[in-house]
């Protein structure tokens, strides 16, 4: 073989050989495996400390976090630490959030990486999340990316520019490139629907979820980005179309993982939509979630490995997050707390009895939920400077009941955790109570709230005192308040009845309130006033939309005129101040000092009497026009019914025996 042809060969071997490289290469890329663990968690909620769980054992803390997140890393060293919003507002600690911004610097010492932004994020404004950056910026403090796709400064925001200078400080994008482990990852934000809704005074405007989604997606794919993660403050639900999550996975191709926050699900297996995971871990750092997927390049997955881990008692407390935390109460109790004479683990009462929470969606009535709504009636009698007379009506929502009192003793930062939510127009945190005026009608229609719109939104459902109402759940909705009165108490302390020798509620030596009630009927026209929190006072006004119409609360002045500026309806003491709704629960509490608690909150006191009998008499009394209409349709509807039964058994017998046959 000459030379020329031995060159030949030797081309003809080279170009071969790559040729056949070229046509395995991505073969061998798609069928090449790669492993992705992700440690997540989300509704944080200001929970630094840990909370006891009504079991006896407690749940929660960052100090005890912090010990699962090691334990992982050790096991997953390229594991990635995430949250899907609403990381702010829960505890004492959230006071901080504008001056220290202690949620996103302790997460960083914690080792997140990335968090998305959630409603309470806002609950201080979009001015006041400006300043929470602006403070974590300062700090120089390690923290977590923070990312935002649809969510930006409305183009009217007074402080737009500002909002924007910290946000860019901060480093806030819509999305990132992280690598880790020889894997790109592209990770990005957003903000549901009803989380924007939820956060009504946030002055940011929302883009919509799925074009965003995918802009996002296409980006971090041109970027070189292999696995997509989506942290999600959005949420899912059992109905499908409220499960906004579900829904974006759907509408978007590319997302591998969505890390779903908001409505506080607990998942115990991953939801599969689209090729994407949808992953949950409850609320409050009750758990730690830990997913890991086996992956190829052509998109395939599978999933290796999915848990809930709880942070609970049986685990140690990292000693640096443990000493970052005492330092966040101690700046509270000088910069917050000091104003009100407490401090954060004072012991304000004492309970024999657990008060929990209401159970989502079932309607009863709350024994926590009367005992605030009676704190608001206190401290209109106690607390509030120059309270006019007449009779007040106090309320609180279920929606705003972030904590429950277990038996006990009860501290100043128990007391908070249970009315944690929003800021005053001081700037403070804590929704001031305010007093609005409703006609005796639109006290019945919040009765009818109460009862007809809470198994729709159950946050809706209402606690009152100061009147007393009944209804019955099988009744047509928006006519199911059978019964309304306002309703006096003069309540006599007596001690606690000793049977077999032993108090009846546990080991403190309680005293029992003997309560003596007055009741007079409600005038429809009249103006009678309401006190509740700002954020509860806020939502009268959405009553008209959330009942198609059908209801209406429009709160006033005492001169009857229409509330345009709920500040001016804020409630003050002496010296000029908010009355906080938390402090209201706070003094209420102190006000029972050694001797604890009274019994009769032990239970709910029949205040509100919820029926569920089909008893025709009680289900027809007092139809308004919507039974009436109903009624009627109904009737209609049985009529035709009959008349085409009737009409198809004619019919069939004029086939069988001809046209002479007569109905």
């Amino acid at each position: 073989m000459n030379i020329q042809m031995k060159r030949i060969y030797r081309f003809s071997v080279f170009f071969l050989a790559v040729f056949l490289l070229c046509s395995i290469l991505p073969a061998l890329a798609a069928s090449q495996s790669f492993r992705t663990t992700v440690l997540f968690t989300h509704d944080l909620h200001s929970h630094f400390l840990p909370q006891e769980d009504g079991e006896g054992g407690e749940s929660g803390g960052y100090a005890r976090l912090k010990t699962v997140l090691d334990r992982e890393r050790a096991s997953h060293p390229n594991a990635l630490t995430l949250d899907g919003g609403d990381f702010s507002i829960g505890s004492l600690i959230q006071t901080l959030y504008t001056s220290q911004g202690a949620e996103l610097r302790t997460m960083g010492a914690l080792g997140y990486d990335a968090a998305t932004v959630g409603n309470h994020e806002f609950d201080h404004t979009g001015t006041g999340f400006a300043e929470m950056l602006n403070a974590v910026s300062v700090s120089g403090d390690k923290a977590p990316a923070l990312l935002m796709a649809n969510y930006k400064p409305a183009a009217d925001h007074p402080d737009k520019l500002d909002i924007q200078r910290a946000m860019a400080a901060y480093g806030v994008q819509d999305y990132m490139i992280l690598e880790r482990g020889g894997i790109t990852y592209g990770i990005f934000g957003l903000m549901g629907v009803d989380s924007d809704s939820c956060a009504p005074s946030s002055g940011f405007s929302l883009g919509d979820m799925a074009e965003n989604a995918q802009r996002c997606v296409d980006a971090l794919k041109a970027e070189g980005a292999q696995f997509i993660i989506c942290l999600s403050h959005a949420g899912t639900n059992e109905k499908k179309k409220l499960s906004e999550d579900e829904l974006l996975a759907e509408k978007v191709s590319g997302i591998d993982l969505i890390v779903s926050g908001h409505t506080h699900t607990t998942l115990p297996e991953p939801i599969e939509v689209n090729g994407a995971y949808i992953v949950s871990a409850g609320p409050y750092c009750e758990n730690l979630g830990s997913i890991t997927i086996q992956w190829k390049a052509d998109g395939s997955k599978t999933l290796t490995d999915y848990r809930l881990i709880p942070i609970d008692e049986t685990l140690p407390e990292d000693e640096d997050i443990t000493l970052m935390v005492e330092r966040w109460k101690g700046l509270v109790g000088g910069s917050y707390l000091g104003r009100y004479g407490l401090s954060y683990d004072e012991v304000l009462t004492r309970t024999g009895f657990d008060l929990s929470t209401p159970k989502a969606g079932v309607q009863e009535g709350n024994a926590l939920g009367e005992l605030i709504a009676d704190s608001f009636l206190w401290a209109v009698e106690h607390l509030e400077a120059d309270s006019p007379d007449g009779p007040t009506v106090t309320v609180t929502a279920d929606g705003v009941l972030r904590a429950s009192l277990p038996a006990g003793e009860i501290t100043t930062s128990m007391a908070f955790d249970v009315l944690s939510m929003g800021v005053g127009s001081d700037g403070t945190s804590g929704f001031p109570l305010v007093g609005v005026y409703l006609t005796g009608k639109e006290l019945k229609a919040a009765a009818e709230v109460d009862a007809s719109v809470t198994p729709l939104m159950p946050a809706a459902q209402l606690y009152m005192a100061g009147i007393e109402y009944s209804f019955n759940t099988h009744r047509m909705f928006f006519n199911r308040v059978t019964d309304i009165q306002l309703v006096r108490e003069e309540q006599r302390t007596e001690p606690a009845p000793v049977v077999g020798g032993e108090e009846p509620n546990g080991e403190y030596g309680y005293t029992v309130t003997q309560t003596d009630r007055s009741y007079s009927e409600l005038n429809d026209a009249q103006l009678y006033r309401v006190v509740t929190g700002m954020y509860s006072a806020q939502m009268l006004g959405t009553v008209k939309s959330k009942s198609m119409g059908l209801l209406s609360l429009e709160p006033k002045m005492a001169d009857g005129t229409p509330v345009t500026n709920f500040e001016a309806c804020i409630l003050r003491d002496e010296n000029g101040n908010e009355i906080k709704e938390w402090y209201a629960l706070a003094a209420y509490l102190q006000s029972f000092g050694e001797e604890g608690l009274p019994y009769r909150y032990a239970k709910p006191d029949g205040r509100k009497n919820v029926s569920r009998s089909w008893n025709p008499i009680e289900l027809l009394k007092s139809p308004s026009w919507i039974t009436l209409v109903a009624l009627v349709v109904l009737i209609a509807v049985l009529a035709l019914t009959a008349f085409a039964v009737r009409w198809v058994h004619y019919a069939r017998k004029r086939r069988r025996y001809g046209k002479g046959t007569r109905w």
